[in-house]
């Protein structure tokens, strides 16, 4: 069994570039039960093998030189009788072969299948190696020792020959063909035609029908009188020549296309009835050309040349859906595009126009002028990607011979930065810029590829603002400043850079608001990221004025940050929005928080009634609560009615005050204020209860920010009661509290006042001595002198 692994490697010469194959073919089988394995070495030049033998000559290795060094790694391969490796040195390629087993190299100079005589060859450069790899002996090789003194002689095998006769006549004759000029003529008249040289091939074709009149080419040239009659727009010669034709060729090959020819012809020359009768004909005849697809395009021509557009836009159709032939196809598709072009149907204008850029964009320069119109007539409609997808497919194939070069190179970029396929239209410029640099529409070009840095850039937040500032200086007053300045203001304002945004202000709203719509939104975010970023700092007067200004209404989430700000600056209709969107909550905790923020505020703005009122339901919701951190509500409900002056309910107050905080240094002006009103209502029990807890909590401080208020007032209180002794304790209490000369001489006066009551009339005069030395000239010490002489 045979088994054949065949290898191609393509080797490239690094130096030259020259292309190099080599092929390798490894095969194995057997002979007599012995296996054996044949390795073909072939070549395009011829190479050098050599091999390699020990002291016993034994065959270790053969080498074969390359002059060429692969392009691609040659992977070492090998079988039961070969190894075959690589090496490179000093560009020179070799292949290395050794063996498992025995192996002998033979030169292939010969081509049995093409030469007869053979020879023993003794050659170092060969085209074609074999290398046989056995084990005992080579088989069906017989190797017999040379001989210096013998002759080389060569082996010619041949087969008997058979004579050789050319072509017989009917009669058994030689017919003896001799060669003619107009067969010459007829491929020189092929070649013309090929190369389009119409009117040279025309010229061809009338001089040999005037040499060769009874030519066995004549349907041949009448055929292609006809097809360069038709290239030439010569409908009149088409319909003259093609029914000499027809009348004498009408089984020719060729009658298909003629009929298309004829009838597109016959209706270029306003004979439609004779135009249909020749479409009849091809259809019906010869309904499975593709000829009849191509007559099936001229008469959608002709039907469209008449005004019956959707006839011809079906007919079109038809071809395209079922024709398998590319050019026919495309040739329908590009009636289509320019058929739905005429009836304003410029999305399916488009998709045919694309079909045909897909399949083969050369043949828009094959119709270079009408589909320029086509071209013009997407761009008018602004399908700016359509457009350029027909000015790309010529300009990619034509040159800078061509004077629509530039202009084409200018339209492609232009046009698609007009669409959504900015990046295309980057490249597009470039290459504009590339070949023009200092072309005539350089300028305008630059300027649009300036424009597109706000789509296609990829550039970091740095780069980008670099460059916005850089647009926006360079085209100041331009619509691409302008757009500059719109693009920076949301480049800040996506990298939560607010503050910079929101200092564009005035230039963003000198912009268009027509083109940039989005301008008061763009503002709105810059300054709610403002806002937040400013809550985040705690910064209050910030974020009162950002919500002044801009009205801004942030979310629930920052509601606690804005009532802080708000409280703070006293901006309490802000603070105010916030509670009352947040006191009614169905979360008990948040409600609870929010009322008691809502108090705060009406208690801030003079809204008592509102306070008393929720303060009723908070203390209700709080009741249960001995840690609740909002139990300072009594306070806020006392400090309310001593506001309204409602002594009543400031007395029922104080006393929730005082089972909530016992006797708390804060409550010390409370107390004094309900002591007041006991004074005002002649209330001693009253002064005196509140006026003794004042003093208690005074002295634990040892403060007296209320003496000698209290002490005074408590004093008239004990005297209204006859409590003389009280009243002498506590006016005597002050002595170890400074107060000025005035009081002290007061003080003093009422001491001596209280102890002459209790008899003790020695200490009464020390201390009327006492209010004089005080404030010798006050009215206490007037008193004093008085109550000495009594």
């Amino acid at each position: 069994m045979l088994k054949t692994i065949f290898l191609t490697f393509i080797l490239i010469n690094l130096s030259t570039s020259l292309l190099f194959a080599l092929e390798i073919s490894l095969q194995g089988a057997k002979e007599k039960h012995q296996p054996y394995s044949i390795l073909h070495l072939k070549a395009k030049d011829k190479f050098l093998c050599q091999e390699i033998k020990n002291d016993y000559d034994v065959t270790v290795e053969i080498v074969c030189a390359f002059s060429k060094s692969p392009s691609k790694e040659f992977k070492n391969t090998q079988n039961s009788f070969f190894e075959i490796n690589t090496e490179i040195k000093k560009k020179t390629f070799f292949l290395i072969i050794k063996p498992f087993e025995k192996m002998k190299l033979y030169p292939m100079i010969f081509d049995l299948t093409k030469e007869e005589t053979v020879f023993t060859p003794n050659v170092e450069l060969s085209s074609r190696w074999m290398i046989i790899g056995y084990k005992d002996e080579i088989p069906y090789i017989k190797s017999h020792p040379n001989s210096d003194v013998s002759i080389n002689f060569p082996f010619t095998l041949s087969q008997d020959k058979f004579p050789y006769v050319g072509s017989l006549d009917i009669k058994g004759n030689p017919v003896h063909v001799k060669r003619v000029g107009d067969v010459t003529e007829y491929i020189k008249i092929k070649k013309l035609y090929e190369d389009k040289k119409y009117d040279f091939c025309l010229e061809l074709i009338n001089e040999v029908i005037r040499a060769y009149p009874n030519s066995l080419f004549k349907a041949e040239l009448l055929f292609y009188k006809i097809r360069v009659h038709s290239k030439l727009k010569e409908s009149e010669k088409v319909v003259e020549v093609a029914n000499a034709y027809l009348r004498d060729y009408s089984s020719d090959e060729n009658v298909a296309e003629v009929l298309s020819l004829i009838a597109k012809a016959y209706y270029k020359t306003g004979l439609n009835t004779d135009a249909d009768y020749f479409f009849d004909r091809l259809f019906s005849e010869h309904a499975d050309s593709l000829y009849a697809y191509w007559g099936y395009i001229y008469k959608g021509e002709m039907l469209e040349s008449d005004g019956s557009s959707s006839k011809a836009r079906a007919i079109y159709q038809k071809v395209v859906n079922t024709t398998k032939d590319i050019d026919i196809a495309i040739e329908a598709a590009y009636r289509l595009a320019k058929n739905h072009m005429l009836n304003s149907n410029i999305k399916e204008a488009a998709k045919y126009t694309k079909k045909i850029v897909n399949a083969k964009p050369q043949y828009f320069l094959e119709k270079m002028y009408k589909s320029m119109d086509l071209m013009y007539g997407f761009v008018d409609n602004e399908d700016y990607i359509s457009g350029a997808s027909i000015a790309k497919a010529i300009f990619d194939n034509i040159n800078s011979n061509y004077d629509e070069y530039e202009e084409l190179s200018r339209d492609i970029g232009i046009w698609l930065s007009k669409s959504k396929n900015k990046k295309e239209a980057l490249v597009a410029l470039n290459i504009y810029l590339q070949k023009f640099e200092d072309g005539r529409f350089a300028e305008e070009v630059q300027v649009a590829k300036d424009s597109l840095f706000f789509d296609v850039s990829d550039a970091n937040f740095t780069t980008k603002l670099s460059n916005f500032n850089a647009l926006m200086k360079e085209y100041s007053g331009d619509s691409i400043g302008d757009k500059a300045i719109y693009e920076k203001a949301k480049l800040l304002v996506g990298n939560r850079n607010f503050r910079d945004a929101i200092d564009m202000e005035d230039q963003l709203l000198n912009l268009d608001p027509e083109e940039y719509k989005d301008i008061p939104l763009l503002i709105n975010d810059a300054a709610i990221g403002t806002m937040q970023q400013a809550l985040g700092e705690k910064e209050c007067s910030s974020v009162l004025v950002i919500s002044s200004k801009y009205k801004i209404d942030l979310s629930s989430e920052w509601d606690d940050g804005v009532y802080e700000c708000a409280m703070k600056g006293a901006d309490f209709a802000l603070a105010k929005k916030m509670a009352e969107r947040n006191f009614k909550s169905k979360d008990l905790d948040q409600r609870k928080k929010w009322l008691y923020r809502y108090i705060k505020v009406d208690f801030a703005t003079g809204n008592y009634s509102d306070v008393i009122e929720a303060s009723k339901e908070l203390i209700t919701l709080i009741e249960k609560d001995d840690n609740s951190p909002y139990r300072d509500i009594f306070r806020y409900r006392f400090d309310t009615y001593q506001r309204l002056e409602n002594s009543n309910k400031m007395v029922e107050a104080i006393i929730d005050i005082e089972n909530e905080y016992k006797q708390d240094y804060v409550d010390i002006d409370r107390y004094v204020a309900v002591m007041t009103v006991g004074s005002e209502k002649k209330d001693s029990n009253l002064v005196i209860n509140y006026g003794e807890k004042v003093l208690k909590i005074q002295n634990l401080s040892d403060s007296y920010p209320q003496s000698p208020f209290i002490e005074f007032t408590l004093y008239q209180a004990y005297l209204d009661k006859d409590d003389n002794n009280d009243a002498m304790d506590v006016i005597k209490s002050l002595d170890s509290v400074e107060l000025s000369n005035k009081d002290r001489a007061r003080q003093k006066y009422l001491l001596g006042s209280i102890l002459e009551k209790l008899w003790r009339d020695d200490e009464a005069q020390e201390a009327y001595n006492q209010a004089i030395d005080a404030d010798k000239d006050s009215a206490w010490a007037e008193l004093a002198r008085g109550a000495k002489k009594i």
